[in-house]
């Protein structure tokens, strides 16, 4: 018990030692910036890097949880030499905790998540009402909320949730914000986006 019990406060202070540095790090790029465009799970950083590229007005922020991926993106950036954007190895809910309350968010992309298929892995989504509470927190009216997938039962579970969201309406007139095919995407024989706007 004793070895399960020291095993799990190393983990809880391994988890601590990550937030605060994410915490700093955070503070440290995003001093100044007031408005994101923010891509939750940006795999390799194809679709964003190509965004920032051609949007340098626009500050972009994407995240995922696998390490190589987060370092492919940041050597897509330094490549291009892009200021505007940043790559960070994080979970949804840390970053949102690290990321300054007062920075707002114009636009969240979500490409291709894991749609865990199965029924009781459905709380595994990213797409959950919780989640997007706390996006439309960090929205202005006329903000953005943009999903794409190739998993019909995952659009249609999205759509049902968007729909059931006192702070969301989906936008039929709505275009993608940006097209650029990444690697999930070129996978792919056909795939279904939504965009929601913010109350």
């Amino acid at each position: 018990m004793t070895e399960i019990t020291e095993a799990h406060a190393r983990e809880l202070a391994k988890q601590a030692a990550r937030k605060a540095e994410l915490l700093g790090t955070c503070r440290a790029d995003l001093a100044g910036v007031e408005r994101i465009l923010f891509e939750a799970g940006c795999g390799h950083g194809h679709w964003l890097t190509d965004y920032a590229e051609v949007n340098p007005g626009v500050f972009c922020i994407g995240i995922d949880l696998i390490s190589w991926r987060i370092r492919k993106g940041n050597e897509k950036k330094a490549k291009r030499g892009l200021q505007n954007l940043h790559f960070y190895k994080a979970e949804l809910s840390e970053f949102l905790g690290a990321l300054p309350e007062a920075i707002r968010f114009d636009r969240t992309i979500l490409l291709f998540p894991d749609p865990w298929p199965k029924a009781k892995h459905h709380r595994r989504r990213m797409v959950q009402l919780g989640f997007l509470d706390e996006v439309a927190r960090r929205t202005d009216r006329g903000g953005e909320f943009c999903f794409r997938s190739d998993d019909r039962p995952y659009f249609d579970w999205t759509v049902e949730h968007l729909n059931e969201h006192p702070e969301w309406e989906i936008d039929e007139s709505a275009q993608w914000p940006y097209e650029s095919e990444t690697y999930f995407q070129s996978l792919m024989d056909e795939y279904h986006s939504v965009v929601a706007k913010r109350k």
